[in-house]
């Protein structure tokens, strides 16, 4: 090999890490939707909200997150990840620093769960189409799992950090501090994302990519559909503990309930990256599997050790911890299900209309709340997630096995 080859075998290789780990670093900054539950003691005491309220905006959040990454990944197919996430970077920065000017339940709802939600949705569709782009399909499933894991991550960082603004600065101060970061970090971020130049293969001995289906033929696909309804099992599933599992851990761990939601997070992310490099081994479909039933199992010892009041401290945080790790590992494997089995030219709206199952499981967390208001316990929103899971498990066989080339 000559010199200049290998520098240029070199180069495109740095390239593609360094857009790999910008997508990470957009969806640290996105992943705030994820410490909402960190936000709803401030909400209750400073503006007095109360019941189904508190969720409204997050809920609203992931539903405008879901529908606009079909929209978002129809503008980053056709006028690049760049333009795209700095779009998104403007409109959750712009959101949240609205909603740092007021109190008003309906502006929050705008500003959070429109805004923020748009913002969410034009950044992340925008993150994973370039890294994987720039990868041999044998890393398809690493290479999403990083990238996204910076969603699962961001609390590790935003549990505290939104604990010590709100106790110094009061919550509507400490939006305008996030907003304000984000905008500049999204921004920032987004002007290296790049796709590679017409013409490149990943590898010498890798095929060019598929020219891929359109999103009008995925959706005529019963295996489309299928993925649907266990992407909705998954992720409903685990957005009901998460938007809670503040209040959950308050029970056995009183002011340091932040800790749950922050390890919860770190095993929210690594379940990305493990679940990713798993599949590319086993298949998309047997990691799946897998993940689906021991997140079931999860769901039911968490009964009990939720109404636990004494020495199931370390125990709560276990298993939200591997919650959040069941969880997160969804997160990368139906976008590198959707690379396998479409393609990559319309990658962005075909992933985006297959996450719209995202936005309709979230409203299970609004679900899980009024189950929580009636009964006074968590038992009948654990036990309705382990029936969805079970469900998503048996679905799995219906999956066409495809384990990466």
């Amino acid at each position: 090999m000559s010199a200049e080859h290998s520098s240029i075998t070199t180069s495109t290789a740095n390239r593609g890490w360094i857009v790999t780990f910008a997508g990470l670093g957009i969806n640290l900054a996105l992943g705030v939707l994820y410490a909402w539950s960190m936000f709803k003691d401030a909400i209750t005491k400073e503006f007095g909200w109360s019941g189904s309220q508190l969720n409204d905006p997050y809920t609203l959040c992931c539903l405008v997150f879901a529908a606009a990454m079909v929209f978002a990944g129809r503008c980053q197919d056709k006028l690049g990840p760049r333009v795209t996430a700095t779009l998104g970077g403007l409109l959750i920065g712009g959101g949240l620093i609205l909603i740092s000017t007021t109190n008003s339940y309906a502006l929050w709802l705008v500003g959070f769960g429109v805004l923020g939600g748009l913002g969410m949705g034009f950044g992340y569709s925008s993150a994973t189409p370039p890294a994987l782009k720039w990868f041999p399909p044998a890393k398809t499933g690493l290479i999403a799992g990083l990238v996204v894991a910076g969603f699962g991550l961001a609390p590790v960082y935003l549990a505290p950090l939104s604990k010590y603004l709100v106790q110094h600065y009061q919550l509507q101060k400490s939006m305008l501090i996030l907003g304000s970061g984000f905008l500049v970090a999204i921004v920032g971020l987004s002007q290296l994302l790049v796709n590679p130049p017409a013409g490149y293969v990943a590898s010498a001995t890798a095929k060019p990519a598929p020219t891929g289906l359109t999103p009008g033929e995925v959706v005529r696909t019963s295996g489309f559909w299928v993925l649907w309804l266990i992407y909705f099992a998954g992720a409903g599933a685990g957005l009901m503990v998460i938007s809670s599992i503040s209040g959950m851990a308050k029970t056995t761990m009183k002011e340091s309930a932040f800790i749950a939601v922050a390890v919860m997070a770190i095993g929210n992310a690594g379940g990305r990256i493990a679940a990713g490099l798993l599949s590319d081994k086993i298949g998309r479909r047997w990691t799946l599997m897998l993940v689906l039933l021991f997140q079931a199992v999860l769901m039911f010892v968490a009964i009990p050790v939720t109404k636990s009041t004494e020495g199931a401290k370390y125990v709560i945080v276990l298993v939200a911890t591997l919650i959040g790790f069941n969880y997160g590992a969804n997160l990368s494997l139906f976008p590198s299900f959707a690379k396998d089995l479409w393609g990559l030219k319309n990658f962005g709206m075909n992933y985006g209309i297959l996450f719209t199952a995202w936005g309709a499981g979230s409203l299970l967390s609004s679900v899980a709340q009024r189950l929580k208001a009636s009964s006074g316990n968590f038992d009948s929103s654990f036990q309705t997630a382990a029936a969805l899971l079970i469900v998503g498990a048996a679905l799995t066989f219906l999956i066409k096995s495809k384990k990466a080339e």
